[in-house]
């Protein structure tokens, strides 16, 4: 008996069918049959089904005699299910790598409950959306057990049948069975959810569901929603039998009036000439099973709600349309109120402007006022140390105001006092460009740090790529860096791009990256700390994952590796930390899978650490892949692993100043077989690895000796003479091609 069956109704979905079957085919965890059900497709659906069960024993094929819709197709594949719990998945969706292993843990270590409930991401056609409706709900079930009756707010779960797995012998024990008709998930889904005595939560994206530009029925107007009413008199009468399920009444109804309400709204579902007769049905199924003492929820739903016992139709659409204009006059009202306090703040900035500069006001920021990070935060921290008279302000948005570190002094920008301290600071530090509404003066002095060694190509550089630089305006990128003053540099290699990427006017200094002076000077036990934090045995090697972003996906996020298989693939003694780009930190990117390995155990997600030279201080070895953190990491003199496997569709959408695959700072591995060799033969830290990594260091960490923030503070802030950096390590000669970026 498998652990799970997975039932899959396939209708004239062949262009999809591929994908949804190798999803759940390539996945890690292979104790599952695949029932899928040949709804009498008339494309290629079936021969296509019929070619997996010849190619993998674990797909068995339904041929049905007609074509019986969704519902019925979906009982069908039931009656032939053998397995412990059933899933059900759409055949143009597909699983997102490692989801079946993630249930079967969440199961296991909840003594198999009725239901277990996972996330999804909208996948539209135009590219992957952000986070569900109801992810936060998800994150907050924590891993304990519930009833409906104990936590009625998880009715407000997606009620659709692929975001769960439900025990086979608890669905056939109560009969649950879908109807014929549009929405047939909803009966079976609130059924199940009031009878089930145990549900668990897994806050993990389990399904990529596919929002298809034509062919989705939900989506095409016509009589034919009208189902919906008749899928919820199904359930009522099934209350009406259930007098133990009284409680659950109230709580159903308003679900219900909910999710007709929505369906109403859409302009894409109800026509504008059924929209009356579809009010009058929903106002009849109010009447006839309205709860006694019934409350209508707060807010915009409830107050439709309300309206149902009184008005009609005529009445319901003028209310509703001017509750439409009432937002959008009061957005109008907000509008017209900024444009209101952006003159004034104009004003007072050009007021404060005319005042002289403050010689011992230095303003900073990090990641577009993400907080206190990186080479600005060295900055800030050395001149504490050696120039305590400037007084260092830095400029950071209030939702990253609680991460400060103490006695910070900050500014919200666009607040007055910020205008104020852009207007008298006589330094400013900064990773990426200020604002183009932030003017400078004579006087002012301008210090770039950047954000790392450039392995891909940046800002002028990116004219050539039009798909990488969507989103940037190049001119206006050139026009506030011509503010720079100074442009630090760590390497003579981001000394020649940084020429070539910004043709602005500021002065190269060969500094070395102040925030990897800690790096430079370790001391032992460095790290320490991070690993008692995070649980991690002393005796553990750590490995470093740190991926970037790509351009040629939409979001920038790719699985490039299988996290839980890597982690399991390590083996004892290894614990896998994860940190991902800073730009996939709040997106949907970490509920993939990484978040929920971080909460049971199976390795450790560092995205959220404010300082990144601590995580690597931690780790042995660092694996990524064209990140610049590597760069960095060299400093350590400890074992890097690039794995590449798109390197050839990175290189060509976003462009590289050279191939990291044959100038690497280690092995190169190409897949997960070779990855996973690397680290079972000892590979990754061998001769090769080592002299690989000192030819790596003597041309990308040549200015990096450990008293950057101090070159910094003298010459800049103090106006002291210190020599530049002795290169540690001889840089060996060019070889053909190697810096020739005028070639690139």
């Amino acid at each position: 008996m498998p652990r799970f069956s997975i039932i899959v109704p396939v209708f004239k979905v062949q262009g999809f069918l591929h994908e949804c079957l190798d999803s759940v085919l390539g996945q890690s965890f292979a104790d599952f049959e695949v029932i899928a059900v040949d709804d009498r497709s008339p494309d290629r659906c079936g021969a296509i089904l019929d070619e997996y069960a010849d190619r993998d024993s674990r797909v068995r094929v339904l041929h049905l005699p007609e074509n019986v819709g969704l519902g019925r197709a979906r009982n069908a594949g039931l009656e032939q299910a053998s397995g412990d719990y059933v899933l059900f998945l759409d055949s143009d969706d597909h699983y997102t790598p490692g989801l079946l292993e993630a249930v079967a843990a969440r199961l296991g270590a909840a003594g198999d409950p009725d239901i277990l409930v996972f996330d999804h991401v909208r996948t539209h056609w135009w590219g992957r959306g952000g986070p569900s409706a109801t992810a936060e709900l998800l994150a907050a079930a924590g891993t304990d057990a519930f009833s409906i009756r104990q936590s009625p707010q998880y009715l407000h779960l997606f009620l659709v049948a692929w975001n769960k797995a439900f025990r086979r012998s608890f669905f056939l024990e109560h009969g649950l069975r879908y109807a014929p008709g549009l929405y047939e998930d909803a009966p079976v889904t609130y059924r199940a959810m009031v009878l089930a005595d145990r549900i668990v939560c897994l806050d993990r994206v389990g399904v990529e569901y596919r929002q298809r530009r034509q062919g989705a029925i939900t989506k095409t107007p016509g009589r034919r929603h009208f189902d919906i009413f008749q899928q919820y008199e199904g359930l009522f009468a099934f209350l009406a039998e259930r007098p133990d399920l009284a409680w659950a009444r109230p709580l159903l109804f308003e679900r219900a009036l909910n999710h007709m309400l929505f369906v109403l709204a859409q302009e894409d579902r109800v026509t504008p000439a059924d929209r009356p007769d579809f009010y009058r049905a929903i106002r009849s199924f109010h009447r006839r099973h309205l709860p006694p003492g019934f409350t209508a929820p707060d807010g915009d739903s409830g107050l439709k709600m309300r309206l149902l016992a009184t008005a009609p139709y005529v009445s319901y659409a003028a209310l509703t349309g001017l509750g439409r204009l009432g937002r959008a006059a009061a957005n109008q009202g907000r509008r017209a109120a900024g444009t209101v306090a952006r003159p004034a703040r104009k004003a007072w900035y050009a007021a404060q402007s005319r005042r002289p500069l403050d010689p011992h006001l230095a303003v900073y920021s990090a990641l577009h006022h993400g907080g206190v990070s990186g080479d600005p935060a060295a900055i800030h921290a050395k001149a504490l140390e050696i120039a305590p008279h400037i007084h260092g302000v830095w400029v950071v948005r209030e939702d990253a105001v609680a991460s400060l570190p103490p006695g910070i002094d900050h500014v919200p920008p666009g607040s007055r006092r910020y205008h104020q301290v852009m207007a008298r600071a006589t330094y400013w530090v900064n990773n990426v460009n200020w604002p183009g509404t932030v003017v400078k003066r004579p006087g002012s002095v301008h210090i770039h740090t950047h954000l790392g060694t450039p392995l891909k190509y940046m800002a002028a550089d990116l004219l050539t790529k039009p798909g990488a630089r969507h989103g940037f305006n190049v001119p206006q990128m050139l026009r506030r860096a011509d503010r720079w003053d100074y442009s630090l540099v760590a390497n003579r290699h981001s000394e020649l791009v940084w020429d070539r990427a910004y043709p602005c006017h500021f002065t190269s200094l060969r500094t070395g990256s102040p925030r990897n002076d800690v790096l430079v000077a370790a001391p032992d036990g460095a790290g320490a700390e991070f690993r008692s934090r995070h649980g991690i045995p002393e005796d553990h090697t750590v490995v470093l994952y740190a991926p970037t972003r790509r351009d040629y996906r939409r979001g920038g996020h790719v699985d490039r590796i299988d996290l839980a298989r890597f982690a399991a693939d390590l083996g004892e003694g290894h614990t896998l930390v994860v940190r991902l780009h800073p730009s996939l930190a709040t997106g949907p990117a970490r509920r993939f899978g990484l978040a929920e390995l971080h909460r049971r155990g199976a390795l450790v997600d560092a995205t959220d650490e404010p300082h990144v030279e601590e995580v690597m201080l931690a780790s042995d070895v660092l694996v990524t892949d064209y990140s610049s953190l590597m760069f960095d990491y060299a400093n350590l003199d400890r074992p890097i692993v690039v794995h590449a496997d798109d390197w050839g569709a990175f290189a060509a959408s976003r462009g590289a100043y050279f191939d990291i695959t044959a100038q690497a700072p280690g092995h190169v591995s190409r897949s997960h077989r070779e990855l996973v060799w690397l680290f079972a033969s000892g590979g990754w830290r061998d001769e090769e690895s080592a002299r690989l990594r000192a030819e790596f260091r003597a041309r990308f960490c040549e200015f990096d000796d450990g008293r950057a923030a101090e070159r910094v503070v003298r010459t800049l802030l103090l106006g002291e003479s210190m020599p530049e950096p002795a290169a540690a390590v001889r840089v060996p000669e060019p070889t053909a091609g190697h810096d020739q970026l005028a070639s690139t």
